[in-house]
Parts: C-alpha cells; structure tokens; sequence
C-alpha cells in the first residue's frame, strides 16, 4: 500500500514491499560469496538481514547500520528469533563508524530520500566499500508520484495534503532531495563509485470501489499529526485545508460507491555500482 495522503515518501516501503524477488535481485547484484562482509545502511528492524539470511548463503557476515537505537534492539531481537546471525550498531549514514574498505558490499534502501546532505553520505558509503567492491542504493522519485482519482474532489484533495507536507518539511529545515532516485548514478560517478545497472521498480496500488472507513481514518490521522508538528501558521493553514478537501473527496468517494477508482503510482530505481 503506498499512500501520497499518509506520507510524502516511501518511507514505510520497505515493510509492505520487500518480497522474495527483491532479495534475489539483492543477492543477484551483491554477489555475495563466502566470507564476504556486507553493510545495510540503514536497516531498520532487520528485515534485510532476515531475508539475506534465509538464502543461506555461506558464511557472509552482515552488518546492519540505524540511526534509531529502538529499531538496532529490535532488529538484534528479530534476527535472534529466526536463528539468524548479524551484527547492528546505531550510527548515522552521513558518518559511518568504520575504517575505509571495511566491506565487500553495501545497499541501501529507501534511506537516502531522508538525508539532507546525500553526497556526503554516498561519499561515506564509497570510503567503507573495498576497490572493486559493489555499492547498491534502492531509492524513489518522490517528487513524480502519479495520482488519478475518479472522484472530482480527489486531484484538488491530493494537491492540499501534497502542500502541506511540503510546507511542514519547509518548516523543519528538510532540504532532501525528493526526486534522488534517478540521479543516483551521477551521484556515484562523482564519488568514486561506476554506475553499472540501473533497475525499475513499480510500486502501485489501485482500489476499485469506495475505500473502507479505516482508509479515511488513517488519512485524518496523518493530517492531524503533520498539524501537531506544525511550528508555524502556514503549516496549520494547509492542515485546515487539507482536512476540509479530504472530507469533500471522502463524501463524494462513498457517493460513487462501486465506480470509484483511485491508483497511485511510483517508481524506485535501484542503482549498481561498482568502487573504482
């Protein structure tokens, strides 16, 4: 499920949407071999390394690096229960606490979208690769988010919540780039780092139908959290706002009834490189 009206990024993609496809195309891209060391910048609770894991592959060490100290415990906690082995640490992706060339490969996921300074952060995955070692950054175009609803209401709804997500990172000083994913292979030309792959994929989801009350409750939600953030009246302005053009796309949604449709659309582009 990705949904503009929850969140401005993909942030929360990697729970919904990491399958057993992707983990090949991990395992394909890294070519992991016994003995080598990989790095997930940016692991999150684990899910990578529980699904590097159950590949089996021989002897690879992982290591998992999360700027969140609560998600480092649950991750140690998830791959304990499974049996698995890795090793996490908290640390920030714009400093990596390991000595030059320590891995034999790094990926990252959906992180770099979060990172105000992305090329220090690239240059940090550059130092910590060996020469000749693979470097995988998996990351969207936020800024080319595809939206059609057959409701009149949705496109005006769908540009309030847009504002006004924009005006509350405006607010906090956010200065990430939304549209990174297709610039990472120029990014890692610049750093050291040889584009060798680029591939697409498509994260989409259609609802056919007036979606189900809990839709619109999670919608308000995150609305009303983005206003308790707020450090400015601009901010709750696009909030009121959004609220009152949800509401509108929620009545004539549930009006529509069986003709109602809605897609939502995203590409990530996933990056393969390699340390010159």
């Amino acid at each position: 499920m990705i949904d503009a009206f929850t969140s401005p990024t993909l942030k929360h993609l990697r729970q919904d949407w990491w399958d057993g496809e992707f983990t090949e195309f991990l395992a394909e891209t890294l070519k992991p071999r016994p003995g080598n060391r990989i790095l997930d910048v940016g692991c999150g609770e684990g899910l990578p390394e529980l699904s590097i894991g159950r590949l089996q592959i021989s002897q690879v060490r992982l290591t998992g690096i999360e700027l969140v100290v609560e998600k480092v415990v649950q991750a140690r906690q998830t791959l304990a229960a499974h049996n698995l082995r890795a090793a996490f640490t908290a640390g920030d992706a714009s400093q990596l606490p390991f000595v030059t060339g320590a891995f034999d490969a790094i990926f990252c996921v959906a992180v770099l979208q979060h990172i105000n300074d992305v090329g220090v952060a690239v240059g940090e995955i550059a130092r910590a690769v060996r020469k000749g070692g693979r470097v995988v950054a998996v990351e969207p175009d936020n800024a080319a988010r595809y939206f059609y609803s057959a409701a009149p209401a949705g496109a005006p709804a769908f540009d309030a919540v847009r504002r006004l997500f924009a005006a509350l990172s405006e607010s906090r000083g956010d200065t990430a780039d939304p549209a990174i994913g297709p610039k990472l292979p120029a990014l890692f030309a610049r750093h050291g780092i040889e584009p060798v792959d680029v591939r697409l994929f498509p994260v989409s989801h259609a609802q056919l139908g007036a979606p189900p009350a809990s839709v619109w409750t999670t919608r308000r939600g995150a609305i009303d959290k983005a206003m308790r953030d707020a450090r400015d009246a601009r901010v709750r302005a696009y909030g009121d706002e959004s609220r009152d053009a949800l509401a509108a796309y929620e009545a004539e949604a549930a009006a529509m009834g069986a003709t109602f449709v809605e897609i939502q659309h995203t590409m990530l582009f996933a990056t393969v490189g390699q340390r010159g």
